[in-house]
This record gives structure tokens, sequence and C-alpha cells, in this order.
């Protein structure tokens, strides 16, 4: 029929464009996303043909569907594959638009029925909340670390058992059941890698809610110049910023001297002079005087002390009783000095 033949040559060349995107090192470049639209193009169109000639029917399961139409049910995988590749558009939309066309993708496996009771089970999760789907749901260690395990061998499993089927004995390349077990184990796979698309979509998605927004753009300064201008191209600015910075601009007097642009005279020449006669080191800029009352008004400095910290109370001579309290006092510290000579409590270091 002229549709499959046309369907068949957009998807071939649909697929010859997205291997050729896997084979290229940098996805950042400008040629890379031109590439990747244009294959992203291609598969649009790819699935909106098979959209109008019916090619799938949510009235048929597996078995109606032919072997060379299973490979068309990757096309919305594929679209979704590359569609988390675009660097230019707005991340947050390209999560969405992927994450859609991931489920478009399982829905159309689930109206044939050609989810595994696993995956069965991972799409109904992930309908009941998108944004917080996660295919290691169980908070207990053991149990995350066994769900990874065990992904990771059917991984395996399903990766050995493809390349297996590609490369059967020529004379089987032609069997119609050996080409359909390879499409279903290819589907299998995808379906694998979708579930861990998903679950990495919405890690994404809440880290990119966690960011703090985008400031709007400022406007330029000769857009805020030429908001307040009137019809007539008269400001309210005095001295115009972009004619404040225009010095390199052009010349600041023209031939008959008349100025261009505003300038300040500035006196270099006693300005070059005071810095070259100078001292090498650093003047003081304060007096010691000037400096401790600065101190002192910040509370760098305390007063007073207590009562030893004052000046020594005079002595009264006529007094005896206070010459008569010095007197035994001295007396008391010579019989003491006597009793105890020095060196006598020194137990320790005697010959």
């Amino acid at each position: 029929m002229e549709p499959e033949t046309s369907i068949r040559s957009y998807f071939a060349a649909a697929q010859a464009q997205r291997k050729n995107l896997e084979n290229s090192p940098d996805t950042t470049t400008a040629q890379y996303q031109e590439n990747l639209r244009a294959a992203i193009a291609s598969l649009k169109e790819c699935r909106d043909m098979a959209d109008r000639i019916s090619l799938f029917s949510p009235n048929e399961t597996e078995d109606d569907i032919a072997t060379v139409d299973l490979q068309y049910i990757l096309i919305d995988y594929f679209l979704a594959e590359l569609t988390l590749k675009d660097c230019v558009s707005s991340r947050r939309g390209v999560l969405e638009r992927a994450r859609e066309t991931y489920e478009r993708y399982l829905g159309l496996l689930e109206n044939y029925g050609m989810l595994s009771i696993a995956d069965k089970t991972l799409h109904e999760r992930f309908l009941d909340s998108r944004n917080e789907f996660a295919l290691l749901s169980s908070s207990d260690p053991s149990a995350r670390r066994n769900t990874k395990i065990s992904r990771l061998k059917q991984e395996q499993e399903l990766k050995l058992k493809l390349e297996h089927l590609k490369h059967v004995p020529i004379p089987l390349q032609d069997d119609d059941t050996m080409i359909r077990e390879v499409y279903l184990a290819e589907i299998q796979l995808c379906t694998h890698h979708t579930f861990h698309a998903l679950d990495m979509i919405a890690q994404e998605i809440k880290i990119l809610a966690l960011m703090p927004a985008t400031p709007p753009a400022e406007p330029s300064t000769n857009e805020r110049d030429g908001k307040t201008k009137n019809a007539d191209g008269y400001s309210e600015r005095l001295d115009p910023s972009h004619q404040l910075n225009s010095s390199k601009r052009g010349p600041i007097l023209s031939k008959d001297g008349k100025p261009l642009q505003p300038f300040t005279l500035l006196d270099n020449r006693q300005r070059l002079r005071d810095g070259v006669f100078r001292p090498d080191h650093s003047l003081p800029t304060m007096t010691i005087d000037e400096y401790l009352a600065e101190e002192k008004r910040r509370g760098g400095i305390l007063d007073g002390g207590g009562s030893q910290s004052g000046p020594p109370a005079e002595i009264d001579e006529g007094n005896m009783d206070h010459a008569d309290q010095e007197t035994m006092q001295a007396r008391e510290w010579d019989d003491f000095k006597e009793h105890n000579p020095k060196g006598s409590g020194n137990t320790l270091n005697r010959g």
C-alpha cells in the first residue's frame, strides 16, 4: 500500500538521522541541535502518518499487529528519547513533553496487552502520581538494593536476548517468527528504559521546582532613555549614562572649539606631582593624643580599677597608732625570717 510505503520510508530516514546523532561527540553544538530538530520533525511526521492511516487500533491485540508494523510502536519512544536531548528550549518544557510522549508509548503498549506484570504495576504507579514516580519507592535500603540488582539483571538479560536474536543465521533472517521476536525483544528493552527515564524526569522536575525563579531581564540603558522621551525627542534625564560614558566614542571638541559632549577638567599635572614627590612610607593622619582620645571615645581604654589603682594615701606622721602598727608588722616579719631562713622549705634539691 502507498501509505505503508510512505511511513516506511519516513521511519527509515528518521532512524538514520537518530543513529547519526548517537555518533556525535558533542550534543551542545548548534549543528547537533539543528540535526536533532530535523530528526524530531521526521519522527513526528511518522507518528502523524500512523494516526492518519489508523495503523494501531484500541480494538486489536498484539497478535493482530503485522510483524512489519511492530517497529512503528517505538516511534513515541524514540521521539521522547530525542526530546530529552534538546538543550535550547526550556528544560521544564522539554521534560514535560518527553514525559507525555513516554506516557503515550506506554498507553499504546497497555492497549495491546504488551506490558509484563511488573511493568504494568509500574505503569499504574506512574499514572497515580506522575510527579512523585520513582522506581525505588521503598525506604528500606535492603529493598532498594534488591530492586536495583533485579532491574540491572533484567536489563542485561534483555540486551543479551536482543543481541542473540540479531545474529541469527542467514537462512533464518527472513523468517517472520524470528523477525517478530527481535521486534518484541527491542520493545521490552525500550520499555525497561522508559521507566528509568520517567524516574529521572520526576527527580529533575523536583530539582527545578526548588530553584529560584529567573528574574526578568532589565531593560537596557537606551530603552530606559527612550521611554522618558516624548514625541519631540525631549528627555527629562539631565545626563544620560550613554552620554557620560561616551568619551571614547568621538572627539570632545569640534574644530571650532565647540564642546560636542560633557567633560570635566582635571589638574592631572599637580595630581601626578603630588604622587611622585612624597615619602616612601605612609604618613600619620593624627597625633598620639588624638588617637588616644579617639580610642577612649570608642571604649578601647578603661578607666578605674579599684582602690589599689588610685594614688597612695598620704601618711600622717603625727598618728602614733599607725606608726606603732607598722613597727609591729616589721618586727613580725623579721621574726618570721629568722625562724624560716631562705631555702629552708626546699627539701628536694638538697645535696
